[in-house]
């Protein structure tokens, strides 16, 4: 490779050419490749590595806190884990549909992993996404009253493809925390599906949002086009001795 199509490639971030176009090139020769073939060789490398670098920034952006996907899920230590149910949802038809996701559980029964392996799938399929404990997303809401912030944060999680809330329900929450959590699931209704699970199942709601009245109208908008997933069996970590 000569210094200007080093130059040239370097210029148009064309980074895998430049990384094997000196390789192909001799293998091209050697096999009497026609020009079309091997710049189609090319070009779908750099497509290829584009994707996997793509892809690789969506999950960094994620903070999956674990490589959960649905295939590792260990379905037969789970029997009430309605498994096609959740292969249907793979499918991620519920993205274009906006519809919500809610698993329903006791502590350590695959709630979170299933919601990861979801989101890892759509992120896989070019969605964007991200995972959020709680804890962490309440305490972004209170914070952001300070800084008068909250209308730029509500955007931001507003306009995800998906959005995993993960285990709503072990709070003590302020007034305004709700009211912003309200705030943001009405902004996504019929626009964006939102993933959440949960210990409590939804008339258990108001006991950590408060407001009875206004949960009623969350509750409206979460379960409208929603798919819940009760899980109700022995819990998957196995305490060390």
């Amino acid at each position: 490779m000569n210094d200007d199509l080093s130059q040239l490639f370097s210029c148009l971030k064309l980074n895998k050419i430049a990384e094997i176009f000196d390789d192909e090139l001799a293998k091209a020769d050697k096999q009497h490749t026609p020009f079309s073939k091997l710049f189609a060789r090319l070009l779908r490398a750099e497509w290829h590595a584009r994707q996997e670098s793509a892809l690789a920034w969506r999950i960094k952006r994620a903070s999956l806190p674990e490589p959960w996907t649905l295939e590792s899920f260990p379905w037969k230590k789970q029997p009430s884990v309605p498994q096609r149910k959740l292969r249907e949802l793979a499918e991620l038809e519920f993205i274009g549909r906006a519809e919500n996701i809610v698993f329903i559980g006791p502590t350590a029964v695959g709630k979170s992993g299933l919601a990861m392996g979801l989101l890892l799938k759509a992120l896989q399929n070019g969605y964007r996404g991200v995972f959020m404990p709680a804890q962490d997303l309440f305490d972004e809401m209170y914070s952001s009253l300070a800084d008068r912030s909250t209308p730029r944060l509500l955007n931001r999680l507003a306009r995800l493809d998906v959005l995993v809330i993960d285990e709503m329900g072990y709070l003590n929450l302020r007034p305004e925390q709700s009211n912003i959590f309200f705030k943001l699931m009405h902004l996504r209704y019929r626009r964006r599906p939102t993933i959440i699970t949960t210990n409590l199942d939804y008339p258990e709601w108001a006991s950590f949002l408060g407001n009875p009245k206004m949960v009623e109208a969350l509750l409206s908008r979460v379960r409208h086009q929603c798919h819940t997933i009760k899980i109700d069996g022995p819990p998957l970590r196995e305490p060390q001795s």
